[in-house]
């Protein structure tokens, strides 16, 4: 077994306690779920080499993820527990300062685990209490507290329930709202980004403040309306591709781990998990890098199309104050 296992390299974080993380993580989102497909392409993913599983409250698949993991440990494709890297989220409906420290316990026993090695705030939005109802009404939007929030997710971090923090789709103006107040600053920020969305303006600030930056939707996911796949389709990826005797997939991950970033692929497939593991022992051109740069650029996700239904009326937040699209 040992010799298929890829050994995926590792990138510190800025969190005092927090383990390195594996620059390439799997994603565990998949609607509906099937807890079972889940565990066993968890299991699927330990054995070809991923050491890095991110979920969320939302997604459902904690509990999952967790029996994958002891299971893992039990059957001795790890060690520990401790050879896992973990994040999960915390949903729009939780972020309320006083539902931060309950909900990382919830989910921490959904997991069956005593620590996560990445607690992110989801969306840069807060919804009333209550349960998750997707999409959300739009009066359900409630002002954000990020002094108040942020306070109780460095909360987790001081107890060790989180051995980092952080957030997810913050664009610049969401995180000179959290860094204003930090003690801990958040250690990554995971966005959309992939070669079609490159987020350079984003990229930059991040790079300036010590926040890592994950990257989700790398192979261009997300995209429900049907239009196609604007990553898997581009032909300049393919070219590039062709030439490297590559997939168009491993070229966009190779891409992205170039920029300093992590990618956080979903696919339950134990084939394309192993394929999405070989981008480590080759390198783009810079004449590929050139033909990268200059993809034109176009985003998916959304913060009104997808949270929110699209009926009713946002009454007491300011859409901009949602946006989560900046150049």
């Amino acid at each position: 077994m040992a010799s298929t296992t890829v050994t995926v390299p590792e990138v510190a974080l800025r969190s005092g306690n927090a383990r390195p993380m594996p620059a390439i993580g799997m994603g565990t989102a998949k609607f509906p779920l099937v807890r079972e497909t889940t565990r066993d392409a968890v299991l699927a993913a330990v054995e070809v080499g991923y050491r890095h599983f991110d979920t969320a409250s939302l997604y459902g698949s904690e509990q999952a993820l967790g029996e994958a993991v002891a299971e893992a440990v039990r059957r001795g494709l790890v060690a520990s527990r401790e050879e896992v890297f973990v994040t999960s989220k915390l949903w729009c409906t939780q972020c309320h300062p006083h539902l931060v420290l309950p909900c990382l316990r919830e989910s921490l026993r959904n997991l069956q685990m005593d620590y996560v090695d990445l607690y992110l705030i989801h969306w840069p939005i807060s919804l009333k209490p209550g349960p998750k109802v997707f999409p959300a009404k739009r009066e359900d939007a409630v002002p954000f507290d990020f002094e108040g929030v942020w306070r109780e997710m460095e909360e987790c971090h001081r107890l060790g329930l989180a051995k980092a923090i952080g957030v997810s789709n913050f664009t610049t103006w969401h995180l000179d709202k959290i860094l204003a107040t930090a003690t801990v600053p958040p250690a990554v920020n995971q966005v959309e980004l992939n070669p079609v969305w490159q987020q350079r303006k984003l990229r930059e600030y991040c790079a300036e403040k010590g926040i890592h930056v994950a990257a989700y939707s790398p192979l261009g996911g997300q995209n429900w309306s049907g239009e196609g796949n604007a990553v898997l389709q581009s032909e300049v990826l393919a070219e590039i591709a062709e030439a490297r005797g590559k997939s168009v997939a491993q070229v966009a991950l190779r891409w992205i781990y170039e920029q300093g970033l992590s990618p956080i692929v979903k696919s339950f497939s134990k084939e394309r998990l192993k394929q999405n593991l070989e981008i480590f022992d080759w390198e783009l051109t810079d004449d590929d890098l050139v033909k990268i740069g200059q993809i034109p650029q176009k985003k998916i996700v959304k913060a009104a199309n997808v949270i929110f239904s699209q009926e009713g009326e946002f009454t007491s937040v300011d859409l901009s104050d949602i946006k989560i699209v900046e150049e």
